[in-house]
């Protein structure tokens, strides 16, 4: 707690000087429409180029604008690019792009402090993002990109290597944002920290892991129902590095939403169904949301023959000997989806409901069994690799495992060697997740693809199956929505059916905010949109 009241103390000092700092007409804003949320996490850059983290995407998904952008529901809608057109081979795009863009206002875009954004903005934007030099983690989204340019200010053209439908979800990555070259340019690495972007809040203020506020673009292009967007007047986050601290300045008022969910106060606020505990009910309000992220654990699929994990039926005792549904209850307050359809997870369209494996005792009795007679390994044995954040997950699957007669250890790895040991294969079976990155299926499927094992992709798992790769190959060339589906589905059902992986729960996207905050959505990505958010005065 005195960390926490230190950091408030230094924190107002902060207001006091940017707002003593101010402009006669910026002081006139009402900051009752101030939204204030916590990052306990450092953020170390407002480039888009380098939108690596939840941290940073946040704030820059307020700054920032791509061609496109996903609304609550992950369906690709118009941003930057009113329209656009498709080949008939599917490989060339022609995006249209508004003329109504403007970037923030900047002194050095001259006499009218700010310009339109037009084609050869996005034409140097994704020059950048593939510049050696600058070096950005999101060069890998344009790898299926031929090339690119301006055919004139409003229309932009993109040739793709392989039709790829996918892409346009890629492309609302805020690596795509569109960025001014001549403020670029000025203030080189630097513009880390002077983000002029086109998005409905510009940065007023960034005093690292302490302050940040945003304050609204009265030039902002998007509108609803004929009113301008953005209808907050600024945005304010806080860095207090402790969960607790925020949980008490969350529940004081100070916060207007509360976006992490901790062990330290998950019972206080939670009941075991994951909903909201009486004394809150009244006073908060709870949103969930499928989350696209997949918990699992991972068999290595090369290795020896005689090892145990190398029999598929070894691999089905542990799917079918562990309760998923009471796991979710008692270790994680109700908050996730137990993981019974396979891999793809709740939240994207192609989501199947696909029989997987659920909890059934004395299947996987039968199984270790007839594994024991087949092999011979009369008292099989396995350990688990993980971090120490998930080990009442592998320490429940382990008492579980005992019940069955399946001997399980566990092996406690910090985060940066369970990630090195899963990469080299040297870890025959290892606790992992996997996070989206792009809205679309092909990003869980792509890592039983056996062109992408590690270290060349993101197969783990070395799983290969010639009949997998075959529709894979297939359903990243297939146009339409549908078909492309209904092959992902027939992928999980391989993925089912060989279990190279033991699927643990779909997670879930659990936001609190205070009673006043209106027309906030959460999503299956957990980005955070205020440009709709309204706040109404606390009576």
């Amino acid at each position: 707690m005195l960390l926490a009241n230190k950091h408030i103390y230094v924190l107002n000092i902060v207001l006091v000087l940017l707002f003593t700092s101010c402009t006669k007409r910026e002081l006139l804003f009402d900051k009752s429409q101030v939204f204030k949320y916590n990052e306990h996490s450092n953020i170390s850059t407002l480039d888009p180029a380098f939108a690596r983290k939840q941290a940073e995407i946040w704030p820059m998904n307020h700054l920032f604008n791509g061609l496109v952008q996903l609304d609550d529901s992950l369906r690709v809608k118009p941003a930057i690019a009113k329209k656009w057109h498709f080949s008939k081979d599917g490989k060339t795009i022609d995006f249209i792009l508004r003329n109504d863009v403007f970037f923030h206002k900047h002194y050095l875009f001259g006499k009218d402090s700010t310009r339109n954004v037009i084609a050869k903005d996005f034409e140097y934007s994704f020059n950048r993002l593939l510049d050696s030099k600058v070096a950005s983690p999101g060069k890998w989204v344009l790898n299926n990109v031929e090339n690119f340019k301006a055919i004139n200010d409003s229309v932009f053209r993109i040739n793709l290597k392989e039709a790829f439908p996918p892409f346009l979800g890629l492309l609302s990555m805020k690596y795509c944002s569109v960025v001014p070259k001549e403020i670029v340019t000025f203030y080189k690495n630097n513009f880390r920290e002077h983000p002029i972007g086109t998005g409905p809040f510009y940065l007023k203020l960034w005093v690292e892991n302490t302050k940040l506020v945003l304050r609204k673009n009265t030039n902002y292009f998007e509108t609803e129902n004929g009113v301008k967007l953005p209808y907050l007047e600024a945005v304010s986050v806080t860095f207090l590095p402790d969960k607790q601290s925020e949980f008490l300045q969350f529940i004081q008022g100070n916060l207007d939403i509360l976006s992490s969910i901790d062990a330290s106060y998950k019972d206080e606020i939670l009941t075991d169904l994951g909903q909201l505990q009486a004394k809150y009910i009244d006073k908060i309000n709870l949103q969930k949301s499928p989350y696209l992220n997949t918990e699992y654990l991972g068999f290595y699929n090369e290795v020896n023959a005689d090892f145990p994990t190398a029999n598929k039926k070894l691999r089905k005792v542990i799917n079918y000997g562990f309760d998923r549904v009471k796991m979710i209850k008692f270790l994680r307050n109700g908050i996730g989806t137990p993981a019974i359809n396979g891999f793809i997870p709740k939240g994207l369209p192609s989501f199947s409901n696909a029989k997987g494996f659920t909890y059934q005792p004395k299947k996987a009795k039968q199984l270790l069994q007839e594994y024991i007679l087949e092999t011979g390994d009369k008292e099989p044995k396995v350990t688990i690799a993980t971090d120490a954040q998930y080990l009442d997950l592998c320490e429940y699957i382990q008492q579980e495992m005992s019940t069955i007669g399946l001997q399980v250890s566990i092996d406690v790895l910090p985060p940066s060697m369970l990630r090195q040991g899963k990469s080299k294969g040297e870890l025959p079976i290892f606790r992992a997740s996997w996070v989206a990155d792009y809205p679309d299926a092909e990003n869980y499927l792509s890592l039983y693809y056996s062109k992408f094992f590690t270290p060349n992709g993101s197969n783990y798992t070395h799983f290969k199956n010639e009949k997998f790769d075959a529709l894979y190959e297939k359903a990243i060339t297939t146009i339409s929505s549908k078909k492309r589906y209904e092959l992902y589905q027939k992928m999980d059902s391989i993925i089912i059916s060989e279990a190279p992986i033991v699927p643990l729960y779909y997670d879930e996207v659990t936001v609190f905010s205070q009673k006043n905050i209106e027309n906030f959505n959460i999503n299956p990505i957990n980005l955070l949109n205020l440009k709709r958010v309204k706040k109404q005065i606390k009576k």
